[in-house]
């Protein structure tokens, strides 16, 4: 088995964000877990059906090249070895490639987040998400959100709004204190001072490494910016971008409108952002992720 990870885009998601686990973890909450595990146990033959994130995941393992995948996915599960086997039973179905997990029994497993290395987690648990992103990892609780089809195939597109998710809250806590005006005014001012990084930089940055080992005609990966930023604030992102020699191949300043309508035409397998209002109106056209970051969530 490789041992090397270091060139490889390490995600790491929860065995609820992989499958549908409603049924069991409604044994799970009514009726103890006890009898969880035995249900577990008892239907550990029976596939489970894919979940939320399941299509994201077989695009994450559609990327590779010459030299073989460029993604490894790590399942995170608060199982037990025992209740987990019916999850591997489900991977193995799905012909899925993943190799490495952790059942933690009930613990939160966040720490292992950090431990083996990941870029990304993903998980139906806003306290494990919480977590981690407190531990220095980009990560989100992955919402429910109606199937869409799928425009792109063979590409990945991921996208992310801006504020607190891939550049710090700075801006955000003005606006949300002082107003849209104060607001728009301190950007103008500092339009040459980069942002500070939000808790996304770096899974950002993971993506475009990947983005260099393609030609730029024939990448499998897309990346866009969404936010509710308008002239004159959209002069700051440019230059912090530059600044951190990132390229994101589609930018949208939307000036406060709805962004469902935009990521639908992107054809986003998932969005980012930090405001639940936003994940909930963005979650009917695609895969959204609440980032639990910044004044919003404070």
């Amino acid at each position: 088995m490789e041992n090397n990870l270091e060139k490889k885009l390490i995600v790491a998601i929860s065995s609820r964000a992989l499958f549908d686990l409603d049924e069991s973890n409604s044994v799970f909450e009514n009726e103890g877990v006890e009898n969880y595990s035995k249900y577990q146990i008892a239907h550990e033959n029976e596939i489970l059906k894919p979940g939320v994130a399941f299509p994201l995941v077989q695009k994450f393992f559609n990327l590779i090249n010459p030299h073989g995948p460029l993604v490894e996915v790590i399942l995170l599960s608060r199982n037990n070895s025992d209740t987990g086997l019916r999850i591997f039973n489900s991977i193995q179905h799905y012909g899925l490639t993943i190799t490495r997990a952790a059942f933690t029994n009930g613990a939160s497993p966040y720490p292992y987040v950090n431990a083996f290395g990941a870029h990304l987690f993903l998980s139906a648990n806003p306290s494990d998400v919480k977590n981690a992103l407190n531990a220095g990892c980009a990560a989100a609780t992955i919402l429910s959100s109606r199937s869409n089809p799928n425009n792109h195939p063979d590409e990945l597109r991921i996208a992310f709004d801006g504020d607190a998710v891939l550049f710090s809250d700075e801006a955000e806590s003005i606006f949300q204190s002082q107003g849209l005006d104060a607001f728009s005014e301190s950007e103008k001012k500092q339009a040459n001072t980069p942002l500070l990084e939000g808790p996304f930089k770096g899974f950002l940055e993971a993506l475009q490494q990947l983005q260099t080992q393609f030609s730029d005609k024939n990448c499998p990966i897309r990346t866009g910016l969404f936010t509710a930023r308008s002239a004159p604030a959209h002069e700051r992102v440019i230059r912090t971008l530059r600044a951190w020699n990132i390229r994101i191949d589609e930018a949208l300043f939307l000036g406060g409108l709805n962004k469902g309508d935009f990521l639908q035409a992107f054809g986003a397998d998932i969005f980012f952002d930090d405001q639940q209002v936003h994940c909930k109106s963005a979650s009917k056209y695609v895969t959204t992720g609440h980032v639990p970051h910044g004044v919003i969530n404070e």
